[in-house]
């Protein structure tokens, strides 16, 4: 079996947002490839037939394009993209069919001095895919568009931007150039948005001028929807989402509380496309993403979850325009993240639900409060990434470990078949180079017990081991985070790594966790290091007894309550791991209060430092860091605000004077992600190096790229 070269990252291209048109014939859907050059990620937008007659048609290939949305006839296709003009990334590390008079007009190409040195702030554009040509730039808002959503006649567009006030664009000129942050907001910072201001953002409705492409609109040539404006404390990251009903109003989020900056309620509102007044639907009580109006305008499907409890499972609820309900109240299990709501009729719409660490396709009555899981096709080694209904038509992106994560499509009524039907066709096969020329894993479901629960996890082996049969692999227990979230099967790059060099991945579903309803999660909540750790160690212990895995050679990694995870682990179970990777996670509630950007979240879980801080030390790994032994990797991204690198410097200073081996990685212009290529090849190659360093079976490496020569040398 030969090791997936590391490097072979570049040759990843990962599926993103799909959508059909409205006739259900086309499947447009983003990609993100990895320009080695560059260091950089690269978004791409692609066309399929959904009868998968012919292969899918990339329409740009510029840098950041994304949120792809069909006009109501389907003749045109939108997009946001921070871009002055369409250029030629090639896919992957090579392009042989590439013409080379292309390849020189691009190195000889003059950078666009439009801005300067600042990239381009994203807009709004659009593909006539009945004319042709090039994409045509709608609009050119000063800080760029954020979203945005067609008229039901096609002939306008709602848009969301920020609209800085002349004092609030001095600020923001001074910050550019170096000025120092000056706020009075609680909600300071958001990580992977920056230092936050005040500047508002606003609803605007574009035009037919910009729309047809006679010029791009600003704000002074849109109307401004003066009432439909965004706060909240999370609003820098998830928007105001309208969505522009049949009946003429759009709907749309927003916190209209008191103090925005320190609650996660959000509302859904809505205001008239000519102006006026907005009107909530909700009454400050719930926390209320993703509003969709049924096609006629007469029904708005939302999620809805609670405002101060995340282990309450976020509903699907449906406004008939004089109350709304909840449709799967009684399910108790929560929707998909980033689910969206698919509305086949007035009466019926499809949305994604996690049940029982599997991501499912939910059929519901908008009007009876009813619900039944679908595409039950899907089986168990099969995750479904998203789902976009046009006309009689579903497109989905399906993942699937060893085959690979591609776009899908089959008719609307097939989503009832118990089997997989023959309808469903695969549009796109977007990682060859990978599936094709190395050994995927094999995947399959582990279930045990521990303190009276029911638990499972995801074991990743290569395909020609046999568990029971074969001799034990080394293991690499890899924890997700959240911890409301869950783990199933899926095409991962980090995970074919891995078995390939012969080690089995394990991902465990502890408790704390999501898709098992509301008990299981709450078991965790106010409560750090006590269940999941439990749960974690018993999955492993469960391995090693059944021959699977080998106890003297357990590794590990976690990102983000992963990594908070992991060093409950190594401070409780000190003789579990042989080496270990905590990875970006907080490991001192106390001191992580105030210079993270999740105050709101500690105090719904917690209460405020100086209210509890019996039970907040109690759930710090840090007040138990005398007891680690295991050989620790601590990595951190130097702009990571939702777990501060300053958490994980603490980490390693502790647990290095607590007399354990250290070593610290910290990607100074990373954010709480796996961003450049460069770095996720980075990562891995410390992982792999820290694993081999530490396994006693594993051959001494003279080319220790730590640049350790044996264990002789003191920690780094």
């Amino acid at each position: 079996m030969s090791e997936l070269p590391l490097d072979a990252y570049y040759d990843l291209t990962q599926v993103g947002a799909v959508a059909v048109s409205p006739d259900g014939e086309r499947a447009a859907f983003t990609t993100t490839e990895y320009d080695p050059d560059g260091d950089e990620q690269v978004a791409s937008l692609f066309v399929a037939p959904t009868d998968g007659s012919r292969d899918p048609h990339r329409l740009t290939r510029v840098s950041g394009a994304g949120a792809p949305t069909w006009s109501p006839e389907g003749d045109r296709l939108a997009f946001l993209a921070g871009r002055d003009e369409d250029s030629d990334l090639r896919t992957g590390r090579d392009s042989e069919d590439e013409d080379e008079d292309e390849k020189e007009a691009d190195a000889d190409a003059e950078p666009s001095a439009e801005n300067g040195d600042e990239e381009p702030k994203p807009q709004l554009w659009l593909f006539d895919l009945a004319l042709g040509g090039d994409a045509q730039q709608v609009t050119a808002f000063e800080e760029g568009v954020r979203e945005f959503d067609w008229a039901p006649s096609g002939d306008r567009l709602v848009v969301t931007a920020r609209d800085p006030t002349d004092a609030e664009s001095q600020y923001l000129e001074e910050r550019r150039e170096g000025g120092p942050v000056e706020t009075e907001r609680t909600q300071h910072k958001l990580d992977g948005v920056g230092w936050l201001d005040t500047v508002t953002s606003y609803l605007f409705v574009v035009g037919e001028d910009a729309v047809h492409g006679d010029t791009a609109a600003d704000a002074e040539s849109a109307r401004k929807l003066d009432d439909a404006y965004g706060q909240g404390a999370f609003e820098g990251l998830s928007g105001l989402q309208p969505d522009w009903g049949d009946g003429g109003d759009i709907a749309f989020v927003s916190c209209r509380e008191e103090n925005p900056d320190s609650t996660l309620v959000t509302d859904v509102l809505t205001v008239s496309s000519e102006g006026g007044d907005a009107t909530a639907i909700t009454d400050g009580e719930l926390s209320c993403n993703a509003p969709t109006w049924s096609p006629s305008g007469d029904r708005l499907a939302f999620s809805a979850g609670d405002d101060t409890n995340w282990c309450i499972p976020t509903e699907a609820r449906v406004w008939d325009g004089e109350d709304h309900v909840s449709v799967t109240g009684d399910l108790d299990r929560t929707l998909a993240r980033g689910s969206s709501f698919e509305w086949v009729d007035d009466e019926t719409f499809y949305t994604l639900v996690g049940d029982e660490a599997r991501t499912r396709v939910l059929r519901c009555d908008a009007t009876g409060a009813d619900w039944e899981r679908s595409f039950k096709a899907q089986g168990e080694d099969r995750a479904v990434t998203g789902i976009s209904v046009g006309g009689e038509t579903a497109a989905m992106g399906l993942s699937h470990p060893s085959e690979g994560h591609d776009v899908y499509a089959l008719p609307t009524e097939d989503l009832s078949a118990d089997e997989e039907p023959d309808s469903l066709t695969r549009l796109s096969t977007v990682n060859p180079e990978l599936t094709e020329e190395y050994e995927m894993p094999d995947v399959r479901r582990v279930e045990f017990e521990n303190d009276g629960w029911d638990i499972s996890g995801v074991l990743y082996h290569p395909p020609e081991y046999e568990p029971g049969e074969s001799d034990p692999l080394p293991l690499v227990c890899a924890i997700h985070g959240g911890p409301v979230s869950y783990d199933e099967p899926v095409f991962n790059f980090d995970h074919a790594a891995l078995t390939t060099r012969g080690y089995a991945v394990f991902r465990p579903n502890y408790r704390g966790g999501s898709s098992y309803g509301r008990k299981f999660c709450e078991t965790l909540h106010g409560k750090w290091g006590t269940v999941e750790a439990s749960d974690i160690a018993a999955g492993i212990e469960e391995l090693v007894d059944r021959g699977w895995a080998d106890g003297d050679r357990v590794f590990g990694y976690g990102f983000s309550y992963g990594g908070i995870a992991q060093g409950f682990l190594v401070t409780q179970y000190p003789d579990l791991f042989t080496a270990a990777a905590p990875e970006h996670g907080i490991y001192d509630l106390r001191s992580a209060y105030g210079t993270d950007d999740s105050h709101t979240w500690m105090k719904n879980e917690y209460g405020y430092p100086w209210e509890n801080p019996e039970d907040i030390d109690a759930s710090s790994a840090i007040t138990d860091i005398g007891n680690v032994e295991t050989p620790l990797l601590v990595t951190a991204g130097g702009q990571d605000w939702r777990c501060p690198p300053s958490q994980s410097e603490q980490l390693y200073v502790a647990a290095q004077q607590a007399g354990a081996e250290c070593r610290l990685v910290v990607y100074e212009d990373e954010h709480h992600n796996i961003g450049d290529p460069d770095r996720a090849i980075h990562r891995l190659e410390e992982l792999t190096t820290w694993y081999r360093r530490h396994d006693p079976a594993a051959e001494e490496d003279a080319d220790d790229p730590h640049g350790r020569d044996g264990d002789d040398e003191s920690e780094s």
